[in-house]
């Protein structure tokens, strides 16, 4: 006997928490935060893909520390942030969906110099984005985010959010633990991947202890980093096959790629340099001009591009899968559920549709529309959309 393959759009069950379907609306960076705080225009972001129909959206990016934020615009959960989030929250239930907080620390990609706060990484590293250097977490670093995590997670909880996302990929910080190019370290932390994947494990475990039962606790790992040093597939699925023996996460997202090494890795299709130069401060503006062709690689798009290393990770793990990476088209959605993943997750193809969802569930779209040419990255600093959206509905002059 073989299990039924699960409608994508039927309801699920992820931990704790029912969804109406199996589809998820990705972390990507909204850029609509300009002083720390929930704003309106961030809640309408998420009631667009709420009311489009997606089972659950991911608030991106929740800071557990000041010197985690990438930069000083992104919220740091807490006192003075959890009654915009709880607004938040229930907007999108109104709505008819759930929502996650991608809850992370971003370690080397954080800007330091933005933040006022100097970065953290594994190892002492200079950072491209502030021209400073971060710093070797130290083991008092570690207990104290570990401890603002968890305090993170009972803030969100109390919020009413549905789910946390702990982000454990792009060489935030708990992925320059995981990548050996990034962590030089001789301690407990350091070394051979168990020790590497020591704190992945101590803050999904501090979590899992605080919000037990109230919440689905997930995780974003990588499918593989994309840059020499950094986490490879092979270890990514030992770091997840950990992380399942644990026993402390519902689901993980399965992701690729490094902001700060090769952004391109995770997102494919078009190389946005000229609009990234242009909406950098100086002299960050003309490095990009000069040098941004080598840290803007460009990979062709492909649907589900990153299902050939995922299988590995279906293959070997047992606990519930989101696939992630160019999925845009019903039948590819229906082919992650016959392949036994269990939620597909989308980007840029619900940025450009907000209302895909529902568009594919009804029959009056077979794919979304989105082209990947990847001139909505840049926008994260003034409010992350689609240019092809803006410049179709412009007013005719």
């Amino acid at each position: 006997m073989t299990a039924a393959v699960p409608d994508v759009f039927a309801p699920a069950v992820l931990g704790p928490v029912r969804l109406r379907n199996r589809t998820v609306k990705a972390a990507t960076f909204e850029g609509r935060t300009p002083h720390g705080q929930v704003t309106d225009d961030l809640i309408d972001y998420h009631l667009a893909v709420a009311r489009g129909g997606v089972g659950l959206t991911t608030v991106a990016y929740l800071a557990v520390a000041p010197e985690g934020r990438t930069h000083r615009e992104q919220v740091v959960v807490g006192e003075s942030t959890a009654a915009g989030l709880a607004r938040l929250a229930d907007a999108v239930h109104a709505a008819g969906a759930a929502v996650a907080g991608q809850v992370g620390h971003a370690g080397p990609v954080a800007n330091g110099r933005s933040n006022g706060v100097r970065a953290l990484a594994a190892s002492r590293m200079p950072s491209p984005l502030s021209m400073q250097m971060v710093g070797s977490a130290s083991e008092k670093d570690l207990t104290r985010i570990t401890k603002q995590y968890v305090a993170t997670a009972r803030t969100l909880v109390t919020a009413g959010f549905d789910v946390l996302e702990l982000h454990m990929a792009h060489s935030y910080l708990i992925s320059s633990f995981l990548a050996p190019g990034l962590n030089r370290r001789r301690d407990r932390w350091g070394g051979a991947l168990e020790n590497r994947a020591r704190l992945a494990r101590q803050v999904a475990r501090a979590v899992r202890e605080e919000v037990d039962g109230e919440v689905a606790v997930t995780a974003k790992v990588s499918l593989g980093d994309g840059f020499r040093g950094g986490v490879t597939t092979e270890e990514g699925f030992e770091a997840a096959r950990l992380l399942e023996s644990d026993g402390t996460l519902d689901s993980l997202q399965l992701s690729g790629g490094s902001s700060l090494m090769n952004p391109m890795y995770l997102f494919r299709g078009g190389a946005p340099v000229a609009e990234f130069a242009a909406a950098m401060p100086l002299p960050v503006r003309v490095g990009m001009r000069v040098a941004g062709g080598s840290f803007l690689k460009e990979y062709a798009f492909e649907e589900a591009y990153f299902l050939e290393k995922a299988r590995t990770f279906r293959a070997g793990l047992a606990m519930p899968l989101m696939l992630l990476g160019g999925i845009n088209r019903r039948e590819t959605m229906e082919q992650a559920m016959a392949e036994g993943f269990d939620f597909v997750a989308m980007g840029r193809a619900l940025l450009r549709e907000p209302d895909l969802v529902d568009r594919l569930q009804a029959g009056r779209q077979d794919a979304g529309v989105c082209i990947h040419c990847n001139r909505c990255m840049p926008t994260i600093y003034t409010g992350t959309r689609c240019p092809v959206v803006e410049e179709t509905t412009l007013p005719q002059t």
